[in-house]
Formats: structure tokens, C-alpha cells, sequence
């Protein structure tokens, strides 16, 4: 990536070293980077206060007092969520709270559908599954782990090693204090250690949500995508035991009193305001080399937009007939979609910014870097290679692999065999249509063999051919006909005539499954040597790299992000601005089409201009609005900040003409898209009748 990464590396010097050797140096561009908390202070405050930040490092991030991060949470290990309320209050978005509301609805109760909103703390009602964790600190133990793999000579020793020492390092941070978890993660892929510790809480209730024309609002059609009128938000409580220590759910279990809370902004933002982001980035690729990209696009991001593509259209067709379907497929739809459009405008754009190209471009620049010093040359010289050999090496096994995992692995019924009691049948059950599932299998099966080749076909196509005169839909047929799982009822029936249950036709399933993942397994590479080559890789560019930022690959541990509100240009004589209202929400209402229903009530209240202290100078009620923060996916639920580290919104989506933003950042492009707090407030308080909870929040206008 251009301009990305700088500092003088010498691998065997820890990151907390090198950084020393390193005050004073700045990031150019304020609007890139997901940035380690423990590095502001050397790194990037001076930058941000020159932004418009009042905070101090130490009011960001810090070991002994509290400060910023005590009040921002990995919400369900896949987004993030904030604390705003000394009674544990959590705000973070509709699509990362999603799967939980869909699991405690039904048909009588469609929480999803008709939203929810508890009254008291008495009608909260449990997400089972569900937890929280905050972060206690970081502890750069690059030195520790490096010494200890030192001592191997082949990477399996090493790597032998390596796990000896991280597991003798999180036994020592935890030993003091059994309400810490410990782990420790890799950096600049496996050039630097950190020991991360923090505490989980299990006992989260659901306290409301909009419905989801609310929450969803422009579903399919608008992700990604500005302008934006969505309400993605849901409101969560943390619950704990009477000594505010984490525990299982109990109805004896009360509120939880966070260290810190975010106090909520009413008074808005303009052009050009300081915004940061603090959460829990998942996963970004920036030192991804032009082959890894041409696998990202014609492999892994193919596959999965055409197969899913098919899936989605089954069950789609499903939901919109059926309540009880749209109900239980409402999570899994989302949960694909979201990433199915993610790869589509990935590949759009890696085609328009010439993605591919730029990194071609940037390993030339390497190459012709390390030529001129034999150090370097010695140091990185087949670091490129390695890479390369290691993509082509795996070819024929990931292509194999990933057709596998979206088609057959999709096949629900399959999955029967993994459940061992009653309880997790149920749950299973609950969730699932086999008129469904049994469309879907009779699609991926014929997909699995028109796409991969027969040497990695399991035996399921021969008894197909000799059994069923090659006729998969009768296949399938026959199995969803006499199989005892297509329902709880059709289960319990089997069960109670006493029939052997571990005979039944469903069984086989995931035998056959098996037995393509090994076939695929058997031309995997003995040794990968992509990981040694990205290691020396990035090494390398962090050396050659010597006048811009530094920070690492996102990899779901908490960064921070700043930069400003600011509008763009997608294209040539189009200027978006930088914030929605709720007349734009009213605009794009079609009463016939499901994406953009508008509730009556919301209407009401534009009608009225009831906005009360929610709305703009201009009248007007704001929805949502442009940062140039840098985030991904894992960013979603993440508070959006102001200078004083006050509320402004909740970051949940980036948009359409940036799509490659994993890869590369594109600065004059690349925006992200975040809800207004107001218009959470005003829902909340205005349309859900809910505005009770708003007196335990701390407002500032």
C-alpha cells in the first residue's frame, strides 16, 4: 500500500523498542490507520490534538485510571458496542444485535419484525449466547515470544515453542484474578507480541430495538451504499454479580457499573469536525501482495458472490411467503448478504482503482529497494517468493475448499449429526424449515459437482448415479422424506417408537462432507511457506517505509480511529453531502417493497415536525452522517466521537465506491457511514415510548 507503513525495523528488537526509537515521528494522513491504544501516545496524539482533540492519550487509553476504552465493549466477539449509562446500558447497532432478537423471536412475539422496548428492568428479556467483553491492557511481550522461538530450528519447533511461552504468559497475567481471560496476539504478521487481557460478561439482556423498517431500513439495496436513512441501533444491558464481577445469567444478578460511560452529544457536528472511532476492527489485508489479490477475486470472493447469490434467492423466496421462515432465516440471510454484496463491490472495485496493479507496482518498488544493500537482499529476498509459491501452491486446494464450504456446508440438515442432546436439537428446530433446507440441498449438491472436479466428489454422487439414475432432486427427496429431523415433531415420534436414531437416512450427510474436506486435504501443501514470506514481507516495507504511519493489520483487537466529518465526490460533477435527515427516509418510501416500508408512526412525527430537542437548526431531524475514519468489519457498533470524547453516532457500514478499503485506503474516497445519535435518542425516546432510559443516560447539549 502506498504511503501506509514507516519506521526502521530490526526484526529482533521488540515493537515497544523500535516505537522508542521513533518520538516524534507522525502519521501523514490523520484519516488512515486503525491504531494500537498503547502506541497514542507516541505515536498519534499530537496529530489528533492538532485535529481538534481535547483529550490526552491517558484519557483514551490507560492501565491505572479509567478512561475511554473502559467504556467500549467487543459486543458478541463480531462487532462492538459502547457503555452509555452507570447502569450498564449498551448501545450498538440492529445488525450486530440481530442474531439475538431473532432468538428470542417468535410469531406471537416478533421482536425483528415489530420491534421492542422494555419498560423497566423486569421486561428485559435474557440473550442467552450472548456476551461482552472489555479490554483491561496491553503488554508488549514481542521480546519474550521471539527469545523463546529463537531456540527452535524448523517452524514446527518454533511454533511449538511459541505456544509453550504464550501459555505460560496468560497463566502468569491471570493467576491474581480469576474474572481476567488472557491471550496473546500477533501483530505485523508475526513481527510483534502483545499479552491482551480483559474480562467477559455473559449475562446481557435485550432491552430494545426499532423495528426493523427502522433498523434495516433500505436493507439490501442501501448496504453500502450513501446517502443512508437507516436506524441501525439496538439497546442492550450489561448484567453482573452483586460484587460487579462477570457471571452467568441468575436473577439475582444486577446492572453492571461500568468504569466509564460515554456522555452523549446533543450538540451535532459540521464540515471538517473532529470525529474518532474506537472499537474492534476484524480483519484487514494492507500487506497483501498483487497474487493474494488475484486469489481474494477470482477465488475466494467468486466463489462465494455466485454460490450465495443462488442460496440467498431460495431462501428470500421463502421468507417473503412465509412468517414463520422470514422469522427464522431472517439472521442467516443477513449474516450472507452482508458479506455477499461486501465481495461484490470488492471486485468492482479492485477492477476500477486497479488494485491489483498498485501492489504489482509496489513489489517492484521492493525489489528494487532490497537490491540495493545485500543486508536487505539477504534479509528479504525470497520473501516475495515465498509468498507467490505458497498462493500457486494452494490453488487447485482453495478453490476445492471453498466451493465445498458454501455449498455442501450450507446444508442444514447435515448438521444433525453434531448434536448430541435434546437442547441443542431444539435450538436447531426452532430455527429451521426443511421445505428450506431441502431446496437449498438439491441446489449445492448439483453446484459441488458441476464446479469441482469428480477426484474431489464423495461417494454420495456414486449412490446418486446407481441409485437414483443420477437424478439429485430424487436423492435429496428421498432423504428430507425419511429422515427422523425435518421436525421436532417428526424427531420426538421417531424417538418415542424406539427407532435407532444414529441410522437415520440424514446421517450419512456429514460422512459424505467429510469425506470431500479430506479428498480436498490431500492436495493441500505439506509446508506453506506464505507465512514466512508475509512475515519477512512486511518487515521488509515497515524498514523501506520510512515517512508516513505505522500501524498494524487489523486482527479484532481494539484500535482507534480519527479524522473528520466530511462529505466526498464518488464520481465526476456528484458531490454527496455529509448528513441525512428523516425527509430523505420518507423519499425513498415504497409501501410495496419490503426494503422500504416506513412505519406509520415515524410518519406521524415527520408529519408533526415532532422532533423535540433532537433536531437540527434547520428544522430538520438527522439520521445519519460521513466520517473519514478508517474501519471494517468488526467497527460495527462502534461510537463515533467527538474532541471531548463525547457521542456523536454509531459507526455501522462503509460505502460502495471504497469496497477494496480492506486492502487499500482511499483517501478521498473512502468514508464511513454511521447513525446519528439524535435520531437514536429521538427513536428511543419519541417513537418507542422508551425515553425513560434516557434519564440514566448522561446528555450534554
Amino acid at each position: 500500500m502506498l504511503n501506509i507503513y514507516i519506521f526502521k525495523v530490526m526484526r529482533k528488537l521488540s515493537l515497544m523498542l523500535i516505537v522508542a526509537l521513533m518520538v516524534g515521528v507522525v502519521p501523514v494522513k490523520a484519516d488512515e490507520g486503525m491504531w494500537m491504544l498503547p502506541l497514542l501516545e507516541k505515536l498519534n496524539i499530537k496529530k489528533m490534538q492538532e485535529l481538534g482533540c481535547k483529550l490526552s492519550a491517558e484519557d483514551i487509553y490507560s492501565i491505572n485510571n479509567s478512561s475511554l476504552k473502559d467504556a467500549i465493549v467487543h459486543f458478541g466477539g463480531g462487532c462492538t458496542g459502547e457503555v452509555v449509562s452507570d447502569k450498564g446500558l449498551l448501545f450498538t447497532n440492529h445488525h450486530c444485535g440481530y442474531g439475538a432478537i431473532q432468538k428470542l423471536s417468535s410469531v406471537e412475539h416478533d421482536y425483528l419484525n415489530n420491534g421492542y422496548w422494555a419498560m423497566n428492568l423486569n421486561e428485559e428479556l435474557p440473550a442467552a449466547g450472548l456476551s461482552v467483553t472489555f479490554i483491561d491492557k496491553f503488554v508488549d511481550v514481542t521480546e519474550k515470544v521471539e527469545k523463546a522461538m529463537a531456540k527452535g530450528k524448523t517452524p514446527k519447533e518454533k511454533d511449538s515453542l511459541a505456544k509453550v511461552i504464550t501459555k505460560k504468559l496468560c497463566d502468569e497475567a491471570v493467576k491474581h484474578d480469576a474474572t481476567l481471560n488472557a491471550r496473546v496476539t500477533s501483530f505485523y504478521n508475526n513481527n510483534a507480541y502483545y499479552l491482551i487481557t480483559s474480562r467477559t460478561f455473559k449475562d446481557i439482556r435485550f432491552v430494545g430495538a426499532p423495528p426493523s423498517s427502522i433498523g434495516k431500513f433500505g436493507a439490501d439495496t442501501d448496504n453500502w451504499m450513501w446517502p443512508r436513512h437507516t436506524g441501525d441501533f439496538s439497546v442492550f444491558r450489561i448484567y453482573a454479580d452483586k460484587n460487579n464481577n462477570p457471571a452467568e445469567y441468575s436473577k439475582d444478578n444486577v446492572p453492571y457499573t461500568p468504569k466509564q460511560s460515554l456522555k452523549i452529544s446533543l450538540k451535532g457536528f459540521k464540515a471538517n469536525d473532529y470525529a474518532m472511532i474506537i472499537g474492534f476492527p476484524g480483519r484487514t489485508t494492507r500487506f497483501m501482495t498483487s497474487e493474494e489479490a488475484k486469489e481474494t477475486k477470482n477465488i475466494n470472493n467468486a466463489i462465494s458472490i455466485y454460490v450465495r447469490g443462488v442460496k440467498q434467492d431460495i431462501w428470500m423466496e421463502d421468507m417473503l411467503a412465509d412468517q414463520k421462515v422470514r422469522i427464522q432465516y431472517s439472521s442467516k440471510y443477513a449474516g450472507s448478504s452482508n458479506g455477499w454484496k461486501k465481495w461484490i463491490g470488492m471486485n468492482e472495485t479492485f477492477d476500477k482503482l486497479n488494485i491489483i496493479e498498485r501492489r504489482a507496482a509496489e513489489e517492484t518498488e521492493f525489489l528494487k529497494w532490497i537490491s540495493q544493500d545485500k543486508k536487505r537482499e539477504k534479509k528479504y529476498a525470497g520473501a516475495l517468493e515465498n509468498i507467490n509459491q505458497g498462493v500457486k501452491d494452494r490453488a487447485e486446494f482453495a478453490y476445492a475448499y471453498r466451493y465445498l464450504n458454501e455449498t455442501l456446508g450450507s446444508i442444514e440438515l447435515a448438521r444433525v449429526s453434531r448434536y448430541r442432546n435434546d437442547a441443542q436439537l431444539d435450538g436447531f428446530f426452532k430455527d429451521y424449515s426443511a421445505s428450506t433446507d431441502r431446496k437449498l440441498a438439491k441446489a449445492m449438491l448439483k453446484i459441488y459437482k458441476e464446479k469441482v472436479d469428480a477426484k474431489f466428489h464423495p461417494a454420495i454422487y456414486e449412490k446418486i448415479e446407481k441409485e437414483f439414475g443420477g437424478n439429485i432432486d430424487a436423492y435429496v427427496d428421498y432423504i428430507y422424506d425419511n429422515t427422523a429431523y425435518t421436525s421436532k415433531e417428526k424427531y420426538e415420534a421417531a424417538k418415542a417408537e424406539g427407532k435407532n436414531l444414529k441410522e437415520d437416512v440424514a446421517m450419512e450427510l456429514m460422512p459424505q462432507i467429510r469425506e470431500a474436506a479430506m479428498k480436498i486435504m490431500a492436495v493441500a501443501p505439506k509446508e506453506d511457506p506464505t507465512a514466512r514470506g508475509k512475515k519477512e514481507y512486511t518487515a521488509g516495507l515497515l524498514e523501506m517505509r520510512g515517512e508516513s504511519s505505522l500501524y498494524p493489520d487489523a486482527n479484532s483487537t481494539m484500535r482507534a480511529t480519527y479524522g473528520q466529518v466530511l462529505p466526498y465526490s464518488p464520481r465526476d460533477a456528484v458531490q454527496y453531502d455529509y448528513i441525512t435527515t428523516l425527509d430523505g427516509v420518507m423519499e425513498k418510501e415504497d409501501p410495496d417493497n419490503w426494503e422500504f416500508v416506513v412505519p406509520a408512526k415515524l410518519k406521524e412525527l415527520w408529519k408533526a415536525k415532532d422532533y423535540g430537542r433532537y433536531a437540527l437548526e434547520n428544522g430538520k431531524m438527522p439520521v445519519a452522517f460521513l466520517s473519514n475514519n478508517d474501519i471494517t468489519g468488526g467497527n460495527s457498533g462502534s461510537p463515533v466521537l467527538n474532541d471531548k470524547g463525547e457521542l456523536l453516532g454509531l459507526a455501522f457500514d462503509g460505502n460502495w465506491e471504497a469496497m477494496s478499503g480492506d486492502v487499500i485506503f482511499e483517501p478521498t474516497l473512502q468514508r464511513c457511514i454511521n447513525v446519528d445519535v439524535r435520531y437514536v435518542l429521538f427513536i428511543i425516546d419519541k417513537f418507542g415510548g422508551a425515553g425513560y432510559l434516557l434519564d440514566e443516560m448522561n446528555i450534554v447539549e
